[in-house]
């Protein structure tokens, strides 16, 4: 480093230089989902990294060797601590020690589904607190097109420093898969800087940790293609849902038809229909597209309208158990009902934004008594009212004694034909009980 320093290389060229030899530091402002796995893949890359938290707790936990995110195990997570490739701390005075800092804050909704960039802001006003020549800066958690040029440019630029010469500043988003790891590498990621250099620097930063870093014109363009992706799945699924809806109206079978339509090698791909969509953000990217298309009086009806869809399957799915019961005379008021399933994906522990939530919920307020199992989560905490309620053990008693059990995440641990052997009846929201459906197994 010190070669570098008295050579007088420009603040680009030294910072390329310390990339290059994985000396420079990295900081990771948040440590969460997105976070954590990010800065571990840099830590193994043998990169130093700092990473940056608000709750003193969380980061007690990681220099403790302890994990609180499922894809990374605390047998990846303590050895890097260990040996001081990975620290964690709260105090940021330290975003001055590093060389890059990479933007891992929650991007979440607000009630009335609106972008809640807060957590943005904040990062954003620490690091320019510690700001100094020769840093790079980079935004992944998923926002809006407009974001980084809108919020976190102006905010550097405000501490006096020349984007593009002194300071670099780029987009690059999130592809994490929860639950599936090894894709972090395997992944390409889009980068988008606000001048080339940026660019330039921002993507030699990540080929050490990805296989392919894919370069784009701009943060607005990288910022988009994240919103694309998620938008393009969103519709997909509301396209399936509501063809869930028509069958069920035909009495056709929307799995058998999915199945048979899958069988053309060209020009399909399969979705399938649910309880409603979760997870940070397929359910949420929709909404932040649709803020920013407004201020260039702009509509984007049909992914509206894919949102709305799916925002309204849980109500659907509470209506199906409503039906179900009825059927079998039986009220929805003071019915038993088992809900399998918590977390928004199968195999995981993660319950942001989680159908099932609302799912319970809803049959909560019609009046059921409401109990749930997930082996990945002890508890669940409710929306409206915030009611919190604790995994029941899964047993035959449990399993008989329910009036119904609701399939909402079809865990692969799950024994279904002793579900379907031991329930009186069962709405099944994801086709779990394939080839073991009866008279009492109703799908969506």
């Amino acid at each position: 480093m010190q070669e570098i320093v008295r050579t007088g290389l420009s603040p680009a060229e030294r910072l390329s230089a310390t990339l290059e030899a994985r000396t420079a530091r990295v900081g990771v402002v948040g440590l969460g989902y997105v976070g954590l796995p990010t800065a571990v893949e840099f830590a193994r890359a043998g990169f130093p990294v700092i990473g940056f938290e608000v709750d003193e707790a969380r980061a007690e936990a990681v220099n403790a060797g302890r994990s609180h995110v499922c894809d990374v195990p605390d047998g990846v997570l303590a050895p890097l601590v260990q040996n001081g490739k990975l620290r964690a701390t709260v105090d940021e005075g330290r975003m001055r020690e590093c060389d890059v800092l990479v933007i891992c804050v929650p991007t979440p909704l607000t009630a009335t589904k609106q972008p809640d960039l807060s957590f943005v802001h904040q990062a954003v006003d620490s690091i320019a607190r510690s700001l100094r020549r020769g840093q790079l800066v980079i935004l992944e958690s998923t926002t809006y097109p407009g974001t980084t040029e809108e919020v976190v440019l102006p905010r550097l630029q405000e501490a006096g420093f020349v984007v593009g010469e002194e300071v670099f500043v780029a987009f690059a988003p999130e592809r994490l898969d929860p639950g599936n790891p090894s894709h972090f590498r395997e992944v390409p990621k889009v980068v988008g800087g606000h001048t080339p250099t940026c660019t330039q620097l921002a993507c030699q930063l990540y080929e050490h940790v990805v296989d392919r870093a894919i370069p784009v014109s701009s943060p607005t363009v990288a910022e988009m293609v994240k919103c694309y992706e998620n938008v393009f799945r969103n519709v997909n699924i509301a396209l399936v849902n509501e063809l869930a809806l028509l069958c069920d109206r035909m009495e056709l079978d929307v799995w058998e038809i999915i199945d048979a339509a899958a069988t053309k090698p060209y020009g399909f791909m399969p979705f399938y229909p649910g309880p409603g969509v979760g997870g940070h953000c397929i359910p949420v990217d929709p909404y932040y597209l649709a803020a920013k298309a407004r201020e260039y009086d702009f509509h984007v009806r049909f992914i509206e309208v894919a949102a709305q869809v799916n925002d309204s399957m849980p109500y659907y799915t509470c209506s199906k158990v409503v039906g179900a019961l009825s059927r079998h005379g039986k009220s929805i008021q003071g019915a038993r009902v088992l809900v399998l399933g918590a977390t928004y994906k199968p195999d995981v522990p993660d319950v942001r934004e989680s159908p099932a939530l609302k799912v319970m919920a809803l049959l909560r307020k019609r009046g059921a008594e409401v109990s749930f199992h997930d082996p990945y989560v002890a508890e669940v905490t409710l929306p409206n009212p915030g009611t919190r309620l604790r995994t029941v053990e899964l047993t035959d008693e449990v399993l008989r004694s329910a009036d119904c059990v609701v399939i909402v995440t079809n865990h692969r641990s799950y024994d279904y034909p002793w579900i379907a052997g031991c329930a009186r009846l069962v709405v099944d929201t994801r086709n779990a009980l394939r080839g073991l459906r009866n008279g009492n197994v109703m799908t969506l």
